[in-house]
């Protein structure tokens, strides 16, 4: 894989902090991208940016709530300030609801309905009315979205969450209808849906021997926990004109999950 696959792009990644953004941020930077990080994490903010300059590249770092309209617009107006325009950006900032009161319909909460559908849906509307309003003008871009398995297959006990499911459903549908609409203009959308990927999200499935046990079934591919590095990589593919020809993707990186 040839060092300028994103040559001179401007990207934005929201969650870059960490895990599946993280990994997104490292790779787009070794592949010639110029990597704005958007995270929650103000603490993680100079060790990404000495990360991202290991990587041979240059990069912003600023600390933003992806749930929050005038923290993303407070985001904006600082890159704005250094970039006149876009060429990629990544949603992968979310995550469970779990430990707020997500689980199986008859128990979830409201709050946790609440809390799983902000976290994972409405930061990437948030994310995704940002990329499309800022590549419009220009006729170009490309917008990628992270899902999950979960929003496309049924999680039997070890996996039900339902709020999350229909978070992650929201995304897929959400970045179909983009992709389709926005196809004349140039830009394309696509969604990427992990399975079990080894990032702090998955610390409780990680630390679970049950779920291990049950992983040469669940991904059969491997047997194992996807890398943050298998996700980033399939987002690489999408961003680069290697995908040119590609909108309205669904594009699972499972280990088999959705085959089953």
């Amino acid at each position: 894989m040839s060092r300028n696959w994103l040559e001179g792009k401007i990207a934005i990644i929201t969650g870059a902090a960490s895990g599946i953004g993280r990994a997104t941020s490292l790779i787009f930077a070794q592949h010639g991208a110029q990597v704005v990080g958007l995270d929650i994490n103000p603490e993680a903010e100079m060790q990404w940016l000495r990360d991202i300059q290991a990587a041979g590249s240059q990069g912003m770092f600023i600390p933003t709530d992806m749930t929050s309209s005038p923290s993303l617009e407070r985001a904006l107006q600082m890159i704005q300030d250094h970039y006149d325009h876009l060429d990629i950006w990544v949603n992968v900032a979310g995550g469970s609801g779990r430990k707020h009161g997500d689980g199986p319909i008859a128990e979830c909460t409201d709050e946790g309905w609440d809390f799983t559908l902000d976290l994972n849906l409405r930061s990437t509307f948030l994310g995704s009315r940002a990329a499309i309003r800022w590549m419009l003008p220009r006729k170009q871009g490309v917008l990628i979205n992270i899902a999950s398995v979960l929003g496309l297959v049924g999680g039997d006990e070890d996996f039900a969450t339902h709020a999350y499911a229909a978070s992650k459903g929201g995304v897929i549908a959400l970045t179909r209808a983009i992709a389709a609409y926005y196809a004349p203009h140039h830009i394309r959308a696509n969604v990427i849906c992990p399975g079990l990927i080894a990032t702090p999200m998955s610390r409780r499935a990680q630390d679970d021997p049950r779920i291990r046990e049950r992983l040469a079934t669940l991904q059969p591919l491997t047997g194992d926990f996807g890398r943050p590095e298998d996700v980033a990589h399939a987002a690489l593919f999408l961003a680069s004109d290697k995908a040119a020809f590609i909108t309205g993707a669904v594009l699972t990186v499972d280990g088999g999950w959705t085959v089953l």
